[in-house]
């Protein structure tokens, strides 16, 4: 992980931009090993953002790789030139490539001081109030239909989801890992139409949203300054 960023107006947090191209299994454990340090005290401040450009990526729970249609579920990310991986949050499966920002967000946390639901909620409004900071009509919550689904995802018009969260904890922090699509959705409906149907999960490609429908031609550095105003202010 490359350019270590503090951002002083925001407290004492570390913002990671990765530049370097990484594997999708090295990026997911790159996750992992940022909660572990923020936990131990590793890294000294207590809450650290990362954002990075993936290469094309179907991250699956665990809870799906157990399901019977699991290796189909993966034939089919490969034929459609997607990495099949296990992430290490959780949630259902979610479809990205480089034009999307894949982030995380890891909070240090005393016994109890932060909860699941606490956090997805500070993170879901601080998250809805960046797009709409961006001109994008940004809701928290689920929209009927929508992949991986979930209470505090981000909408756009309450038509489309923008942004799926997951979480995973240790003792003493937190992460909060999550995507938002840049360019077009053809690419991603396909490859989770397949890998759902597989899985026998119910999904309505529909509900796909990307920010270049809601605000077209938005300058890639200008999202994600404000994905780290808001993911580092919470």
């Amino acid at each position: 992980m490359t350019l270590l960023d503090p951002l002083p107006p925001n407290g004492p947090v570390l913002v990671i931009r990765q530049e370097e191209r990484a594997d999708a299994a090295t990026d997911l454990e790159r996750s992992v090993e940022l909660l572990r340090a923020v936990a131990t005290g590793t890294i000294a401040q207590p809450r650290v953002v990362r954002l990075y450009s993936p290469v094309p990526t179907v991250a699956m729970s665990r809870r799906e790789s157990r399901m019977p249609g699991f290796d189909v579920a993966r034939r089919a990310s490969q034929e459609r030139g997607f990495t099949p991986a296990i992430r290490p949050t959780g949630g259902r499966a979610v479809a990205y490539d480089e034009t999307c920002i894949v982030f995380d967000v890891v909070a240090r946390e005393a016994d109890g001081a932060i909860d699941q639901v606490r956090f997805f909620r500070e993170i879901g409004d601080a998250l809805a109030a960046a797009m709409r900071g961006l001109g994008v009509d940004a809701r928290v919550g689920d929209v009927p239909g929508e992949y991986c689904p979930g209470e505090f995802s981000i909408n756009a018009r309450g038509a489309v989801k923008l942004i799926g969260t997951s979480q995973r904890a240790v003792r003493g922090a937190r992460l909060l890992s999550g995507m938002l699509p840049l360019g077009g959705v053809e690419r991603f409906t396909d490859v989770l139409s397949a890998v759902n149907a597989a899985l026998e999960l119910d999904w309505d490609p529909a509900t796909f949203g990307t920010l270049a429908t809601e605000v077209p031609r938005m300058p890639r550095a200008m999202v994600e300054r404000a994905l780290i105003v808001a993911l580092a202010g919470g």
